[in-house]
């Protein structure tokens, strides 16, 4: 919901593309900066204190983003800096979530658990952009008040999530400790190699960010058009979730993260191409159904391959690929449209994510040779 409000508020203020990657720029920026410490602390204290805390804070920022814009007082800069805190909550949240989840349920269902909690996810993407655009009419302010009294009740059942080892033992603190996560993933070249894939594929496939330019300009629908639009790869990523939940990947675990990278390019090029809404829709849910086939894959391979007492840590290094790729590929592709225009900039991320996954299936074997999820 604060996407969808915030992506069209600022267009509508600026008219800037640029602007628009701004949101991504600033939330790699705070991400970058918090990596090391967020799992420093998803490592050292309880992580359900961590999870509720964020909340808590990006519930504050959406109160303030209302008042706002109640008063007529928000700007670009006001806008900008109220992401940073909400990038923030969420560099510290994301990590300390994949944690606590892989420490609730034993190792055989750590694959099925991740795709639950990715369902989970994709279905709250899916409700929340359409609602988003349809109070937008009512007012921003509405849509900010609603995320933010959704955020505190989350922050609040998470904070009773029953959870064992939710409290990690706190080892001696050293610059080795602090750096273990990087050199961990420094060592394995299957983590590096998938890590990295994800990066560079995203970086150029960064097409969400420009969807307020799709809706208006090239689609030309309204702030509900602009909410369809960011639930249709939820879409596909919920109903993709969920089937994975069920059944489980199983064989050559590595071909099939790389084709569905490859899917990936070749839907941002259908989108990117698309003149008309119910084809952009399908093309935004393929690309939200083979990313989550990706994602899933990923993550249960992060946490079945990294000992408890460090899943913070290298999740927090994980997460700063992902968030990187997420959140740059966003200022990538502002930075391009602002350049080339929306379409262009699109159809050349498209393209490029189909040559990464090309280049990364032949640079990195390893990810090719991996057939299981547990070694």
């Amino acid at each position: 919901m604060l996407a969808v409000a915030i992506g069209w508020q600022l267009y509508a203020l600026t008219g800037s593309a640029l602007d628009l990657g701004l949101v991504g720029l600033v939330q790699f920026g705070t991400q970058i900066a918090l990596t090391l410490v967020v799992g420093q602390a998803a490592d050292r204290y309880d992580r359900r204190t961590i999870i509720a805390l964020c909340r808590i804070v990006a519930g504050a920022a959406a109160a303030t983003l209302a008042a706002g814009t109640l008063v007529g007082a928000l700007t670009t800069g006001r806008i900008l800096g109220l992401v940073a805190v909400i990038g923030a909550a969420r560099a510290f949240e994301g990590p300390t979530m994949s944690a606590l989840v892989a420490s609730l349920v034993s190792r055989p269902l750590v694959p099925k658990a991740m795709a639950w909690s990715v369902s989970a996810n994709q279905a709250a993407r899916i409700v929340s952009p359409a609602l988003g655009g349809v109070l937008y009419v009512l007012g921003g302010e509405i849509v900010y008040v609603v995320a933010a009294t959704l955020f505190l009740i989350a922050g609040l059942l998470a904070a009773f999530i029953r959870a064992p080892n939710a409290r990690p033992e706190r080892e001696e603190f050293t610059l080795e400790s602090f750096l273990s996560g990087i050199l961990y993933i420094r060592q394995s070249r299957l983590l590096l190699g998938m890590m990295s894939l994800d990066l560079f594929a995203v970086l150029f496939g960064g097409a969400t960010a420009l969807l307020p330019i799709y809706a208006r300009d090239v689609l030309h629908t309204g702030p509900w058009g602009l909410g369809l639009l960011r639930s249709a790869p939820a879409v596909g990523a919920l109903l993709t979730s969920i089937l994975l939940a069920r059944y489980p990947i199983e064989r050559q675990v590595g071909r099939v993260m790389l084709r569905a990278v490859a899917v990936f390019g070749v839907a941002t090029v259908i989108f990117a191409l698309s003149p008309w809404l119910p084809l952009s829709l399908l093309a935004l849910a393929v690309l939200g159904a083979s990313d989550v086939v990706s994602v899933v894959i990923r993550i249960s391979l992060v946490q079945l391959r990294t000992p408890d007492a460090m899943r913070g840590r290298v999740s927090a290094v994980h997460s700063l690929f992902t968030g990187t790729s997420n959140q740059l590929g966003e200022f990538e592709s502002g930075l391009t449209a602002a350049l080339f225009g929306a379409v262009p900039a699109v159809l050349l991320g498209g393209l490029g994510t189909i040559a990464v996954a090309a280049l990364w299936t032949y640079l990195f074997p390893e990810l090719r040779r991996v057939s299981a999820l547990e070694r």
